[in-house]
């Protein structure tokens, strides 16, 4: 077969959850299947570190594609060009866009359809750009690829597709996330919390994760309590945060919360590994890496018990409303006072976690290749 294959946001050092679905998944299917040729489209110079296997060719195909009207352009037009120079079996493309009105099969990974719920999350030029093709992608699509059975569901009942014409597979978690020894948890609290004990959050800084009702959580929490547990933001700065420092900047608490900004995988198993609790509350996701990142690291997990998350995170995890900061609240006081709960969690989240592994991964997304090649 000869593959072709969106891989815009294989990016050195800025790999983000689509991203790193979209590394993980590549670097296994190409090198397990040398027979088949792929194509992988960046939109700027691409990096060796991403050309997996000799099957591989990297193109490059202009403008970038980084704002609404150049995302039609580079679909639109170059990729579509590219499919009428280069015939194809197939487009995959990990992050959901794809060609309309393309002869050629399209297998798009929508991960999540959170624009349709929530619209004013979004800059206003994205979320119109969203809600006015995604629906169009997920109709001309051949077949749909998603990350939860949730998705599915929800992709299904808000685009009017078939549950059949849609697959689904579950992301996995990177070997590089384990149990930290207690001289790296030690070494943890002193780098990321000047030696105290801390809850984390971790993932980009967008209004969906809920981090204003985090951190209003974190002050009632920190009024109620004797605990001086601190509170770690860790993740890249996207947009809509505005209400995020309006709260900040009130809090009485403001100093114990640290941001350390955007790391990688090793800095992220130290921060998770080491923190009290994991606090991931977001009001809408498609999955939520972060919760399967700390079941790795045998860190206790507070989730949402909305959307992907208790599909994901199952028994291990203690669940919270995440539109009552007094719940909120409620579950960061537990983390700090019930020893016997915080045990109980990291043992089914160390259980629940072999679940979940990129080989496994991988070779769900190949099968929905090979489905979607013989529909």
């Amino acid at each position: 077969m000869k593959i072709v294959v969106n891989t815009r946001l294989l990016l050195p050092g800025k790999l983000d959850g689509i991203g790193w679905f979209t590394y993980e998944t590549l670097l296994r299917i190409t090198r397990a299947h040398p027979e088949h040729e792929f194509f992988f489209l960046f939109d700027r110079p691409w990096d060796r570190e991403f050309i997996f296997s000799g099957n591989v060719q990297p193109h490059i195909i202009r403008p970038q594609s980084r704002h609404p009207f150049l995302w039609h352009i580079w679909f639109q037009r170059g990729i579509r060009k590219f499919l009428r120079r280069h015939p194809a079996d197939l487009f995959f493309s990990p992050d959901g866009f794809i060609p309309l009105n393309c002869r050629v099969r399209t297998l798009p990974v929508i991960h999540d359809i959170n624009f349709v719920h929530y619209p004013k999350d979004l800059p206003p030029v994205t979320g119109a750009y969203y809600r006015r093709y995604f629906p169009l992608f997920a109709k001309h699509a051949t077949r749909i690829l998603t990350v939860s059975g949730f998705s599915k569901k929800d992709i299904s009942a808000q685009f009017g597709v078939p549950q059949d014409k849609i697959s689904v597979a579950w992301n996995g978690v990177s070997s590089v996330f384990s149990p930290l020894t207690d001289k790296e948890k030690e070494e943890s609290r002193q780098r990321f919390a000047g030696g105290k004990p801390y809850f984390v959050y971790i993932g980009s800084l967008l209004p969906r994760k809920n981090i204003p009702r985090l951190l209003r959580a974190y002050e009632l929490f920190r009024e109620q309590s004797s605990s001086a547990i601190r509170m770690v933001i860790a993740g890249r700065e996207m947009f809509g945060n505005g209400e995020l420092w309006r709260v900040l900047k009130k809090m009485k608490h403001a100093g114990d919360v640290l941001f350390p900004g955007g790391l990688d995988r090793r800095d992220t198993r130290l921060l998770v590994g080491g923190a009290e609790a994991l606090l991931f509350v977001s009001y809408f996701e498609g999955f939520g890496i972060p919760l399967v990142e700390a079941m790795a690291c045998h860190t206790p997990v507070v989730a949402a018990n909305v959307t992907a998350m208790p599909e994901v995170a199952g028994e291990a995890a203690l669940y919270t409303d995440p539109f009552s900061v007094g719940e909120i609240a409620g579950a960061m006081e537990r983390m700090a006072t019930d020893t016997a709960l915080k045990e109980k969690l990291k043992k089914e989240g160390a259980a629940r976690v072999k679940m979940f592994s990129w080989d496994r991964t991988a070779a769900q997304v190949w099968e929905a290749i090979e489905k979607t090649v013989t529909e």
